[in-house]
Parts: C-alpha cells; sequence; structure tokens
C-alpha cells in the first residue's frame, strides 16, 4: 500500500513561513538571542522565496522578502508628520540640570521621577503602522516635514514589518527612535572597506545616515 503524498497549500504554507521568519528574526535581531542556525533559517527563507517565485500572486509589501530591493532613489518625497518631531535638549552641567528640573516642576508639580538611559546618536526616524503593517517611516526633518524613507528602512531586520495587535493600540500609531550604526557592525565595515582599498569612514552616525539615505541594502542592523 503506498502512501498518498500531502498536498499543502501554498498560501497556506507561506503564511507559516512568514511567521516563523519573523519570529527568528526578532529573537536574532532584536532579543540577540537566535533560535536556529543561520543555515536553518536560510533554509526557511530560500523556501519562502521559491514559493513566491511560483505564485507571485501570494507576494505581500511585509513579507520577510520585500526588505530587500533594488538601488533607491536619492530623490525621497516629503512626509508631514502627525505631530512635531522635536529634537533632545543638551544639558552640559549641573546647573543646566537643575534648570531643566525647576521648569519640569513649574509646570507640571514637585512630584517627579526621572528615568535615565544612554543616548544612542543616530538618525531620528518615525514608524508609522496601521492595522500592524509598516506603513510609512520618515525622517524628522525640519521637525513638521521630513522624507519619506520608508523602502531603506524596511531592509532593517531589527524593524518589523508587522506587529501583532495588543488590547489599547489604536489601529494606527507611531514609534519614534534612532537609527544607529553599532560599534562592532561599523568596526567590520571598515575593515571590508581597508581590505578593498577603499577609504574608511569617519564616524558610525554619519555612516547610517549615509547608508539609510543611499543605499537599501546597506548592513544596518
Amino acid at each position: 500500500m503506498t502512501k498518498q503524498k500531502k498536498v499543502v497549500d501554498p498560501a497556506v504554507r507561506i503564511d507559516e513561513l512568514r511567521e516563523q521568519i519573523r519570529r527568528h528574526e526578532h529573537a536574532y535581531y532584536v532579543l540577540d538571542q537566535p533560535e536556529v542556525s543561520d543555515a536553518q533559517y536560510d533554509a526557511l527563507f530560500l523556501e519562502l522565496r521559491k514559493i513566491e517565485e511560483a505564485r507571485p500572486d501570494l507576494i505581500t509589501a511585509d513579507s520577510p522578502t520585500q526588505r530587500v530591493s533594488g538601488e533607491a532613489s536619492e530623490q525621497f518625497a516629503k512626509a508631514r508628520h502627525r505631530s512635531p518631531m522635536l529634537s533632545l535638549q543638551n544639558a552640559f552641567d549641573e546647573s543646566e540640570i537643575r534648570a531643566f528640573d525647576k521648569r519640569v516642576r513649574a509646570a507640571v508639580g514637585d512630584k517627579v521621577t526621572y528615568c535615565a538611559e544612554l543616548k544612542i546618536d543616530g538618525l531620528a526616524i518615525s514608524l508609522t503602522y496601521a492595522k500592524g503593517r509598516l506603513q510609512r517611516a520618515a525622517t524628522r526633518g525640519d521637525g513638521t516635514v521630513g522624507e519619506d524613507v520608508t523602502a531603506n528602512v524596511r531592509t532593517i531586520r531589527s524593524v518589523p514589518l508587522t506587529i501583532t495587535p495588543a488590547a489599547g493600540l489604536p489601529d494606527v500609531f507611531e514609534v519614534r527612535g534612532e537609527v544607529y550604526f553599532p560599534i562592532a557592525a561599523f568596526e567590520k565595515l571598515n575593515r571590508e572597506m581597508e581590505a578593498a582599498g577603499k577609504v574608511r569612514y569617519v564616524n558610525p552616525r554619519n555612516t547610517a545616515v549615509r547608508e539609510l539615505a543611499l543605499d537599501p541594502r546597506a548592513a544596518l542592523r
């Protein structure tokens, strides 16, 4: 008696593969806790790509295979922010910090608690999600209008293309943060530049800005 082969619906398998790949990308790039080997990840990615090549009608903009595209245009469309995207204010000594605290207490009262964290020097970015899908990525620009760099930001694997809906999240919401080049990745890039006989980059921040603005295949991780 021969066994019958199981027929798998391509649409169902694609959904399974995308979910697995997104989970592994989050574990690797965000949590720094990979769950599978590079070879296992590559096998999942290759299977997804082959199914999509056979069934282009099933390709979606948020598929992991759509992160890397061709050359990006250096001319970006303008993107108006839903609310002003302001810069941080610097303080270089104790007197400036105390002056800031005085302004805060004058505005909200004396019940104030501060939370301090490291300042990452990168490129300010605004990510807009609609119904759990990345809709737009924009630079700060002048604080009111920035540049639409969605195609480039989609190549950054630590940026989720989809977010699982959670209680309290509106249909459309915005996440703001920094795109930056980790020191280890920056040093690795410079070693590769030297090996290729090219000029080294000067600093991580300017390199992050350049790569995000000019090359959607940049190794921003």
